[in-house]
């Protein structure tokens, strides 16, 4: 095995009392730190692995605390928020192999959080959202696991955030809003070392020739984003290739609207779309 589990996950065990449980997953002789987040009331065995946004570059489980909280409580899910090394001191794909290995471990030991495969679904927001789209596409092509479901909110999914971007949302709202093109631009420069790892479908999953077999999926954009129409590009690419994509426009919202408790009505909006989508049944 690539790795081995050297620590019980949940120590000491949950208890009522406990909300928020910080733990470490080893790999080989790294630790990667994951908090998990367990609803107040009414909680289920059913899983979110989180991975948050910032560009890959900046956010961690500190910051990402009251989302993650909130998520498990709208949600009823147990949390599991993922700490994935960052850029530009660890690039492409070294935070994406910790998402990976976290979501691996997850699924093939259920017992840890005492859950059901069917039952755990991939989420994440902004890069985030990238990373996820990401591991159910490695998890395909690698056949170590199979997530069923995941939900990616405002994603990266292509690598060209300049002028040459195909997509009219780059220009229309790359300048007068708080993440702009160039920003997003920067973080990825950040992120990706290499040169022709931007045209990797492991970094720009819109890119892949193949999109077959991918999890059931929830993509929601903001309509001020400068990534609103890559998302939705590949929501419509995903169903080309046969699977079962919802997609989700936020009007009058901006990137980042998910993480900024001030947007109370637009975050009350996107849980309405993600607990539909984790409610949902196939026939």
């Amino acid at each position: 095995k690539a790795y081995r589990k050297v620590i019980k996950f949940f120590n000491p065990p949950i208890k009522k009392e406990y909300k928020t449980l910080d733990h470490k997953i080893m790999v080989e002789k790294r630790e990667i730190p994951v908090r998990v987040f367990l609803p107040e009331e009414d909680a289920s065995e059913k899983v979110i692995i989180f991975f948050h946004g910032g560009g890959w570059v900046t956010g961690d489980i500190d910051s990402y605390t009251n989302v993650c909280r909130n998520m498990a409580n709208n949600t009823r899910h147990i949390v599991v928020s993922v700490d994935y090394r960052l850029a530009p001191e660890n690039p492409f794909p070294k935070g994406l192999e910790d998402c990976y290995l976290v979501t691996k471990e997850i699924f093939n030991k259920t017992e840890l959080l005492n859950s059901k495969k069917e039952d755990i679904t991939l989420l994440g927001d902004s890069a985030g959202g990238n990373l996820a789209a990401v591991v159910s596409l490695m998890a395909r092509d690698r056949k170590e696991f199979y997530p069923k479901k995941q939900i990616l909110i405002y994603p990266a999914t292509n690598y060209d955030h300049s002028e040459t971007s195909p997509y009219d949302s780059v220009h229309e709202n790359g300048s007068d809003y708080i993440m702009t093109s160039k920003r997003i631009q920067d973080y990825l420069d950040l992120y990706v070392k290499n040169e022709q790892d931007k045209l990797n479908p492991y970094l720009a999953p819109i890119l892949s020739s193949d999109l077959k077999n991918q999890p059931d999926t929830l993509i929601i954009t903001a309509e001020y984003d400068p990534l609103r129409d890559e998302g939705e590009a590949y929501g419509h690419k995903l169903r080309d290739f046969g699977n079962n994509v919802k997609i989700h426009r936020v009007e009058d919202a901006i990137h980042g609207f998910f993480s900024n408790s001030i947007n109370t009505d637009k975050i009350s909006e996107t849980y309405k779309y993600i607990n539909s989508f984790l409610n949902e049944t196939k026939k």
